[in-house]
């Protein structure tokens, strides 16, 4: 009995230590961080008693906003997103959610300007006063422009439910001009005051097909199929300009070396014959060539020069980064021999020829395609994307402007040179797959690309469809990149994604006065 006795003692007194340290866990070192989490009641209830900075196109439209909440609510002020415009920017702004945070978009990455905050002071009279105030964030994108591209996107692919992405880049400054991916979603439900409505929408946007809380544009890759040949003939002319200079031949397919018996065959579309010189078999996109180029080039030197223009890492784009996905490309140069002699390594030399194609070991997202384009259009440097364009206090005044940089110089200026040619023999040339999509006045320099999905061979049952673009060659004011993920069939990248980007471009145009 007494050993029973001691036993519950001893068991109580463990009890009362366990209690005492999460007390003081609670109370002392986590203290802070409970006092401060977004998801405390009462920093919800202090933080929605006040204003919130709006967040505004940059022609003036207001995209994002406070108001006072209606009587009886449990805040004060209610967090508004326009319905005009709700959906065509939600995957840029992200939402400021009492349940879920805003952890996404620009209201996170800017909430230290849009929550109320003491400014810096200016006057003896500044440091005497107790001042708080809230910023406005203007965008560098205009309200026009971002609904036609999702007109453009919307009719050209399933409404909603493909993933469909487009970007507008401006290659000299960085500024994102256009962004946009189906499908998208309506952040109000998830700021309403009735948390069920919060959690009823967060779920059917979890469950809806497409994904729409992932932004498509730069939270998404894909295979970037042929309009990859960028990077690859940028890595031929920075790294082996012997295979600049080398007439290749004229052939339907060429078979891969160390895939079984039968071997596989990598063809051409439709198994047409192409080659002749880089800039021929670049206008024509001759799959056999290229992948007889990765070949000779290799995996590391693909791979340094996809690394140059920014692949294996995340894009400094101006939103969370856990929200940005990463381009990759896994090293294509080895891979481990059975597991008899696992310390041995031969080369991958299939999985180098596909990814020489943009398929295999490449996926990209929309964004990182976009900047690949605009690198070449802006002389071999890569120039860093951003969705703020200036900060205003409540007053007017400006707070912050943003300042172009670079982000990579993945090419040199020669390099840049040639690759606008090759692009722009794509369009203008009669062989070029991507000839008769623009107008000849438009002067466009662009690459296509499809990428087979689910099944390897010369009729795959769905295709990534892309294409890549920038206007006017020498005066370049837009780069733009469009991908129609998992398309049905064999169609190309020119025949799906070439009118999106040519209505995209006109729209460009028309807004800048240019003659259609």
């Amino acid at each position: 009995m007494e050993k029973r006795i001691r036993r519950l003692g001893v068991f109580m007194i463990l009890c009362f230590l366990a209690l005492f340290i999460q007390l003081n866990n609670i109370q002392v070192l986590k203290a802070n961080s409970l006092a401060n989490d977004p998801k405390n009641p009462r920093i919800q209830l202090l933080e929605r008693s006040q204003t919130r900075g709006s967040i505004l196109s940059s022609d003036g439209t207001v995209l994002a906003s406070s108001v006072l909440a209606p009587p009886g609510s449990i805040f004060k002020y209610q967090r508004v997103y326009p319905a005009n415009t709700a959906t065509l920017f939600a995957q840029i702004i992200g939402f400021d959610s009492s349940v879920y945070g805003n952890y996404r978009g620009v209201e996170a990455e800017y909430n230290s300007y849009l929550t109320p905050h003491t400014p810096v002071a200016k006057t003896l009279r500044d440091l005497l006063t107790n001042r708080t105030e809230v910023d406005n964030v203007t965008l560098t994108m205009n309200q026009n422009l971002q609904l036609q591209v999702a007109e453009a996107l919307d009719q050209g692919t399933a409404r909603g439910v493909n993933g469909a992405a487009a970007v507008v880049f401006n290659p000299t400054t960085g500024a994102i001009e256009a962004m946009y991916s189906n499908p998208s979603f309506d952040p109000n439900p998830l700021v309403s005051e009735n948390t069920k409505t919060q959690n009823y929408a967060w779920n059917t946007y979890l469950a809806q097909a497409g994904q729409p809380l992932i932004p498509g544009t730069y939270g998404a890759i894909q295979a970037p199929g042929s309009s990859f040949k960028v990077v690859t003939t940028s890595a031929v002319l920075e790294h082996r300009p012997d295979l600049a200079t080398t007439t290749y031949p004229v052939v339907g397919s060429v078979t891969l070396p160390n895939t079984g018996t039968p071997a596989q065959v990598l063809t051409n579309y439709h198994s047409t014959p192409c080659g002749g010189t880089l800039e021929e078999i670049v206008i024509k996109s001759c799959d056999a060539d290229f992948a007889t180029i990765g070949l000779k080039l290799g995996g590391q030197a693909l791979l340094t020069q996809a690394e140059a223009y920014g692949f294996n890492q995340k894009i400094p784009l101006d939103v969370p980064a856990d929200t940005v996905a990463a381009s990759t490309m896994t090293s294509p140069g080895t891979t481990t021999t059975p597991a008899e002699t696992p310390a041995q390594f031969v080369a991958d030399i299939p999985g180098v020829m596909k990814s020489a194609i943009g398929q295999e070991n490449v996926s990209a997202s929309a964004l990182q395609m976009a900047m690949v384009a605009g690198t070449v259009a802006n002389g071999g440097v890569e120039m860093t994307p951003h969705v703020m364009a200036y900060i205003d206090d409540n007053q007017g005044q400006r707070v912050l402007t943003y300042q172009p940089k670079q982000w990579m110089q993945p090419i040199s200026p020669q390099t840049a040179a040639t690759l606008t040619t090759y692009m722009q023999g794509v369009v203008s040339n009669p062989a070029g797959t991507a000839y008769g999509v623009f107008p000849a006045s438009w002067d466009v320099a662009a690459k296509t690309g499809t990428a087979q999905t689910g099944s390897f061979g010369p009729n795959p049952p769905f295709t990534n469809d892309w294409l890549i673009a920038f206007a006017p060659v020498g005066n370049t004011k837009v780069a733009i990149a469009v991908v129609l993920p998992n398309q049905p069939g064999s169609a190309t990248g020119a025949t799906y994604s070439g009118p999106i980007v040519k209505q995209i471009l006109g729209d460009v145009r028309a807004a800048a006065g240019l003659s259609q």
